[in-house]
């Protein structure tokens, strides 16, 4: 990308993609026992799911966003848009004939989680290229979230040069759907949960099959793993960051992390620094519930300046 094009820019990150409703239910213990009906505290519902929380996120962090999705025409969909406006995100959307998305969060006393997820979105979902492309071409960053309407913005995105990232969560390296969105983007984020023991083999994987500059492993309170295209083989190790206050809810840890990571990037630092300010985001992120407990940049950067 030219000076002349960066000088052009208005969003730090573009965020496209996975708005939704989470209704979380605290349990005792996972999983949960096998009865007719199971007492439990107070059922809340969270706006956010991966894309929203990402948006929400990296604007805390002061930088500028711009969010674009499908949402649906009902109340939930009005639950996206408030949370978003109150968190000061740019947000653009499109009506879907299925409905907002949902999910069911199952969390236990530690803050573990369990989650049933309504992606809902029909199969030949496309989101309008002269929808979407303004955008592109006004971005430093893209972050596509895994929903299917995504992947059709790969090749645009590509053409423009815009450095791009994605989440593939607990991706298993085996299932064809995440394929495309680990092997075109160039900053790959996935759950070390999926995997198991075969985490570094996909990571290996995805540097020498796709255009991946770094692929990062969150391990939960095991920390996380970083490989990159010019580094070892074997994945390096970041230790885990204790969090700042009691572990209430592990919702939105993941997606912290990626704001921290992103942060770091567009601010020029290397990359093992950035998984530190990921790392750090994302427990921050455990001390409150829904995802709510984001990181503003001088809780990031107070002893890393």
């Amino acid at each position: 990308m030219t000076q002349q094009q960066t000088d052009r820019l208005d969003h730090d990150v573009l965020v496209v993609g996975g708005s939704g409703v989470d209704t979380v239910v605290r349990v005792d213990s996972l999983p949960v026992p096998l009865a007719d009906s199971v007492g439990v505290g107070p059922i809340r519902e969270w706006a956010g799911h991966t894309g929203g929380n990402v948006a929400l996120g990296c604007r805390t962090l002061g930088l500028t966003v711009k969010f674009l999705d499908y949402i649906g025409d009902d109340w939930t969909g009005g639950q996206v848009r408030e949370r978003l406006a109150k968190g000061g995100v740019d947000f653009e959307a499109l009506i879907s004939p299925a409905g907002t998305r949902r999910a069911v969060n199952l969390v236990e006393k530690t803050g573990r989680r369990m989650s049933f997820y309504d992606a809902r979105d029909p199969d030949d979902l496309r989101m309008p290229r002269d929808f979407y492309l303004p955008h592109l071409k006004r971005a430093r960053h893209v972050h596509l979230s895994i929903t299917n309407f995504t992947r059709f913005l790969y090749d645009d995105i590509e053409e423009l040069g815009v450095p791009v990232s994605t989440d593939l969560h607990d991706w298993n390296g085996l299932t064809d759907y995440h394929r495309e969105f680990a092997f075109r983007s160039d900053l790959v984020f996935l759950s070390a949960a999926g995997a198991g023991e075969r985490i570094a083999s996909v990571m290996r994987e995805i540097l020498r099959e796709g255009r991946a500059e770094a692929v990062i492993a969150t391990a939960g309170a095991g920390g996380s793993y970083l490989m990159t295209r010019e580094g070892s083989r074997a994945p390096r190790p970041i230790r885990a960051t204790v969090p700042p206050a009691p572990v209430v809810d592990s919702n939105g840890a993941g997606d912290a992390y990626v704001c921290g990571f992103l942060y770091g990037r567009l601010a020029g630092r290397d990359l093992e620094e950035c998984a530190r300010l990921g790392a750090l985001a994302g427990a921050y992120a455990c001390t409150g519930e829904g995802g709510t407990a984001l990181i503003g940049p001088g809780d990031l950067l107070a002893d890393r300046a």
